[in-house]
């Protein structure tokens, strides 16, 4: 069932990869119409990865379900034109460039204004547009680096790549925000914006705790604080079969239930060892080596401690509280799609759907935009 939160709201996606992309699908989740323009060689993604029988990779199809796919040579004169002719009756424009790229498109923000003065313009960039960082290039991992993401995670050697892309998802969620609360606003003042995002800065953004800690020389060594390791109860051990599961028994009541439940009460007071709680992991690690994945679910399922079995990727859909509240939806044949939809319901309806992406031109658009 899709939403109407924000039907009647046109989104033009100039993004590319993964951050814009994925900024538009929210919005058009909430059920906004989002088209996708595109260079006439497609968006990259397309053939980034293992492709499918009809050459496009599923991140691709995935990314953008629900749009509208338009291609247009914005290095020519035409297709400038047809694309201004779309964000004249747009109200929201999502973009990916570096700063600059709209300028030498003859997109610059005065030229926006001039066409759609209640235009809504996302421009999502690596670092912002300003600062010395602005035109430099970069990735994900670049962007958890320097937005502090990443040197209190991982292994106490070294710090760990998270996958998927934390900033990449984290900022197109902002952007889709962002995006939201600027239609809104606009209702108010009857003028557009342009919002300015970096994808850096969404992580340094969840920084403030750690930051702090660290100028306060208070911050745990990597993989010994109590969230990232540090703690016996809030962690991930495995099992006599090689498989995984996860505790997170941070709540006294919790710690002792579990304790109770592995007939070592004698451990509840030890919760409060020093960290980082090297012993008593030690002997946690010991304790589920001891059964296999299928034997500490029987045992401890029942109880309310926080654990969890770590299922792989290929169980996650079929995931009994998964597959009951109807998060996930595989397609069929031999290169099935498996689309996470937005975790959202409305008044008991359920997940919004996304239909397919599908290929169309400009003109086809426009006259539907009446």
């Amino acid at each position: 069932m899709p939403l109407t939160f924000l039907a009647g709201l046109r989104i033009v996606d100039l993004g590319q990869y993964l951050p814009g992309p994925y900024a538009a699908q929210l919005l058009g989740d909430l059920g906004a119409t989002v088209v996708k323009v595109e260079p006439p060689g497609g968006d990259p993604l397309r053939r980034l990865g293992p492709v499918d029988g009809d050459g496009t990779t599923a991140a691709y199809k995935l990314l953008n379900a629900g749009k509208t796919v338009v291609r247009i040579d914005l290095k020519s004169a035409d297709g400038r034109a047809a694309l201004e002719a779309l964000l004249a009756k747009a109200d929201a424009l999502i973009e990916s460039y570096r700063p600059g790229v709209m300028d030498k498109l003859g997109l610059a923000r005065e030229r926006l204004r001039e066409i759609n003065p209640r235009l809504v313009h996302a421009s999502l960039s690596g670092w912002g547009y300003d600062g010395p960082y602005g035109t430099r290039a970069g990735h994900d991992l670049n962007y958890m680096a320097v937005g502090g993401g990443l040197d209190a995670s991982g292994l106490p050697d070294r710090p760990v790549i998270s996958y998927l892309p934390v900033a990449d998802f984290a900022s197109a969620q902002q952007a889709a925000l962002a995006v939201a609360g600027a239609l809104l606003g606009r209702e108010r003042t009857g003028q557009g914006s342009f919002l300015d995002l970096s994808i850096m800065e969404s992580v340094l953004g969840w920084q403030g705790m750690t930051l702090t800690a660290a100028a306060r020389g208070t911050l745990p060594k990597r993989g010994e604080a109590l969230l990232s390791g540090g703690a016996a109860c809030y962690r991930i051990y495995r099992t006599a079969d090689g498989r995984f599961v996860t505790l997170s028994a941070l709540e006294a009541k919790f710690w002792a239930g579990f304790c109770e439940a592995v007939g070592r009460p004698d451990w509840i007071a030890r919760q409060e060892d020093p960290l980082p709680q090297t012993a008593l992991t030690a002997e946690l690690d010991s304790l589920f080596a001891g059964r296999t994945l299928a034997e500490w679910k029987a045992l401890l399922d029942p109880v309310d401690c926080c654990f969890e079995a770590l299922p792989d990727l290929t169980e996650v859909p079929a995931h009994p509280h998964i597959a009951a509240r109807g998060q996930v939806r595989v397609s069929a044949g031999p290169e099935p799609l498996v689309e996470t939809l937005m975790g959202l319901r409305v008044d008991g309806a359920p997940p919004p759907e996304r239909a397919p992406l599908r290929e169309s031109d400009a003109a086809t658009v426009l006259a539907g935009w009446v």
